[in-house]
């Protein structure tokens, strides 16, 4: 048998699975609470909760996280240090030490300047004591990447630190966007070999001493010494995962993949069994990447968010993430008797819903705390409080106490009521604490002077919309990226009569969605039915749906693309080869184009190899373009794209093509292409 262990490591749940690859059966399943401040604790209690013994026969650990997402997000990561050459910064830059050297090249890999080698000694020395990183990025080094190799070499000399240059971790234009992912690839270092420490620590436990494979933003695999170098590859790697694993459970080929967790709804289409690919890069926390991902539309909604009665009496859910108040009583029961007591319903909080609760996380070593966020942290350390019983002890007004500078500095942890709650108290999900969630559903529902059961039919129908609007926004940005609906009044109105139609309305609309949606998630089975039904369209929830994420993990496969490029010369009938590891001269065309495949083809199985692959296949794109040239007798050479491309599919997949081969030649006949 060939098992793959798969880990998932969500906001609110890690999820495992192990995996038949040959059967495509799934053996073992679990799921654990996401310890956030050691991701250690919530992989070893989900491997603890698979009830699995025959460890020594995984054969492979596969891993996707969304850890590098939120550091970036949250602005977290190490000190880096930058040095810019041939060009100043464009906009403004995710690090505090950076220098512009002289040097860069021009679009014919040609130097702008030379390379100072004095000034560059002298800037990698002033960043001695103060990096634990460093980023390199030339001008146009995706030409001719020989000034970023050889900083590289004086900082490798001088500096005993891990250092990136830019020209290793893209091939696209664009200096600025390629500088910015140079910079947070360095400072996402630590954090990615952390995890893969933390993670390998657990698997020594286990005794598997299985290799570690990590999703990439596209949802493909790399082996860990890859992931410790490329981390930002990492970006938007939960998210990925989850529509491999939805892919694999359903074999769907077109269809809209919907994700949702605990923090947020994740969404992809897909086309003929494959996700669109952001060509653009990824945009994370504001940064816009060169990484390349699957086109994956993210909204803030999900099991735990946030439900709060707004100023004007309407129901809002998200986009913050909160602890549901029924998952923390269930570990701590007193939090039941704290809701019993709480504010009159006619008092306005400025700050906080009535059924917020908190709870101590971490000191911080950040920033220095005033004397009342020292006391609530002092209280809090005993365990979660409802706000009225900190108000109460600290004899303070509640408007008087604006806790959310400690819950974004992570030091508190809010509690309040979500979706997860709503479902407890419907009695549709029995996991936590119901007594909980029925009391902070009594607590909102007087506060709007509505009954209990109204108040969740209210919230009901508003996540349902929510849902159905993500659906319908997510279709729309695949054909006009600009256009958001609900920035749109003039489309909402129309969308709320076909959404929630009244008896009295002068006429009725409705959206048909032209493909099935796949859910996958552990609150699917509860939101999506009625959704889908909104929206015209089927609905379907695979087997092992709420750990389709974790499957996704140990069903990928490992794809390295390397990309030529070879453009006229300054002279007539030369061309220059411009590759990421070197700038070439040739005088003869099919010489460049000869050199370049093979080269090519080189650097594509070290790179696969480097990921992890073993069984490569090499799929070879070469194109030529010309542009018409009117009175002249030949067409006008542009440029020739050669793009290489080294898989390794998963098991199952090897055996499918196997099988349609052996059906259709008489016997199987793997072997590279090209």
């Amino acid at each position: 048998m060939s098992l793959v262990l798969g880990i998932d490591t969500g906001g609110t749940y890690t999820d495992g699975v192990v995996v038949e690859l040959r059967s495509k059966q799934i053996l073992k399943k679990a799921k654990a609470l996401t310890t956030r401040e050691d991701l250690s604790i919530g992989i070893r209690n989900c491997i603890a909760n698979l009830d699995f013994e025959d460890f020594k026969k995984i054969s492979v650990v596969s891993l996707s996280t969304t850890l590098a997402t939120n550091a970036i997000v949250e602005g977290r990561g190490c000190e880096v240090g930058l040095l810019m050459i041939g060009y100043n910064p464009i906009d403004s830059l995710p690090v505090k030490h950076y220098y512009v050297l002289p040097g860069g090249h021009n679009l014919k890999g040609r130097p702008n300047a030379e390379l100072d080698l004095e000034k560059t000694r002298q800037a990698i020395c002033e960043l001695k004591g103060k990096v634990d990183a460093v980023a390199i990025s030339g001008y146009l080094s995706v030409r001719n990447p020989e000034h970023e190799i050889a900083v590289m070499g004086m900082v490798g000399e001088i500096l005993d630190l891990p250092v990136v240059c830019a020209h290793q971790l893209t091939t696209s234009l664009g200096f600025h966007e390629r500088t910015v992912t140079a910079v947070l690839n360095a400072r996402l270092i630590p954090i990615i070999t952390e995890l893969i420490e933390s993670v390998k620590k657990v698997l020594d436990e286990k005794g598997i001493e299985a290799p570690v494979m990590v999703v990439k933003g596209d949802g493909c695999m790399m082996g860990e010494a890859l992931a410790r170098e490329k981390p930002i590859e990492t970006i938007l790697s939960g998210p990925a995962s989850s529509i491999i694993g939805g892919t694999f459970l359903t074999k769907a080929s077109d269809a809209l993949v919907l994700d949702m967790g605990g923090t947020t709804t994740d969404i992809a289409i897909l086309k003929n069994g494959v996700p669109r690919i952001n060509q653009e890069g990824a945009t994370v926390g504001g940064w816009l990447t060169r990484v390349q991902a699957a086109q994956i539309y993210t909204y803030g909604l999900g099991g735990d968010s946030y439900i709060q009665i707004s100023k004007d009496g309407e129901i809002q859910v998200g986009p913050q993430r909160v602890w549901p108040l029924s998952v923390v009583a269930y570990q701590h029961p007193y939090l039941v008797d704290e809701l019993k007591l709480n504010f009159e319903k006619t008092y306005d909080l400025m700050f906080a819903q009535a059924t917020d609760c908190f709870m101590f996380l971490k000191q911080t070593t950040v920033e220095v705390l005033n004397d009342q966020e020292k006391e609530v942290v002092e209280i809090l350390q005993g365990g979660p409080r409802s706000l009225y019983y900190l108000t109460q002890r600290m004899n303070l007004d509640p408007n008087l106490l604006n806790l959310q500078h400690l819950v974004n500095l992570g030091v508190l942890a809010r509690i309040s009521l979500t979706p997860t709650d709503i479902l407890h108290a419907k009695g549709t999900y029995h996991q936590w604490n119901r007594e909980a969630a029925e009391l902070g559903v009594e607590v909102l529902a007087s506060r709007m002077r509505k009954s209990p059961k109204e108040f969740i039919r209210l919230v009901t129908e508003k996540i349902i919309n929510e849902l159905c609007i993500t659906c319908l926004q997510s279709l729309v940005g695949c054909d006009e990226p600009n256009i958001k609906i609900k920035n749109t009044p003039d489309v909402m109105y129309f969308i709320q009569k076909a959404l929630s139609p009244k008896q009295d309305q002068g006429f009725d609309c409705s959206f048909k969605i032209n493909m099935p949606i796949v859910g996958i998630g552990a609150p699917v089975r509860a939101w999506l039915p009625a959704m889908a039904e909104k929206l015209n369209t089927s609905l379907i929830v695979p087997e092992h749906a709420e750990v389709a994420n974790a499957v996704g993990a140990a069903t990928g496969k490992i794809m390295e693309t390397v990309k030529v490029l070879i453009k006229p010369g300054e002279k007539d009938g030369t061309y220059l080869l411009h590759a990421p590891w070197e700038c070439k001269l040739f005088e003869d065309l099919e010489v460049a184009v000869s050199y370049a495949l093979d080269k090519a083809k080189k650097e594509a199985v070290l790179a696969a190899n480097k990921a992890g692959a073993k069984e490569i296949e090499l799929v070879v794109s070469h194109q030529d373009r010309y542009a018409q040239a009117g009175m002249i007798e030949n067409d006008l050479y542009i440029e020739s794209l050669i793009e290489i491309t080294a898989v390794e599919r998963p098991e199952w997949e090897r055996e499918e093509i196997k099988e349609k081969f052996f059906v259709d030649l008489g016997e199987p006949t793997l072997s590279n292409v090209g």
